[in-house]
């Protein structure tokens, strides 16, 4: 059986389909009033989170270990992707007492 080149993209997309890969998923956290929103309780490793500044101050969503560090100013946002699997707890530099924890499964 000879395959057309208009076949590949559907071939593709049924393998695509079929492997069990899960597409990445983008999600927000949003830092108003001086406190973080609820990261997603189903984070896993390629996700996307917008990180997104509310306030009228500047924050940061800093890794504790050191594995991002993303600076918002007042009314911005920006975007990570989700490189590893774990617990990774956050905090503002700013504002110490502004906490999280990212639970990225594999």
């Amino acid at each position: 059986m000879r395959l057309r080149m208009k076949s590949l993209p559907l071939l593709f997309a049924l393998f695509w389909a079929g492997s069990g890969v899960a597409a990445a998923t983008e999600y927000q956290v949003t830092i108003a009033g001086l406190k973080f929103s609820a990261p997603p309780a189903e984070l896993h490793v390629g996700d996307v989170i917008v990180w997104r500044n509310d306030d009228i101050f500047r924050h940061t969503a800093t890794a504790r270990d050191k594995s991002f560090d993303i600076d918002l100013p007042p009314k911005s946002e920006d975007r990570m992707t989700i490189s590893r699997a774990g617990a990774v707890d956050f905090y503002c530099r700013f504002h110490p007492a502004m906490t999280g924890t990212l639970d990225v499964r594999p």
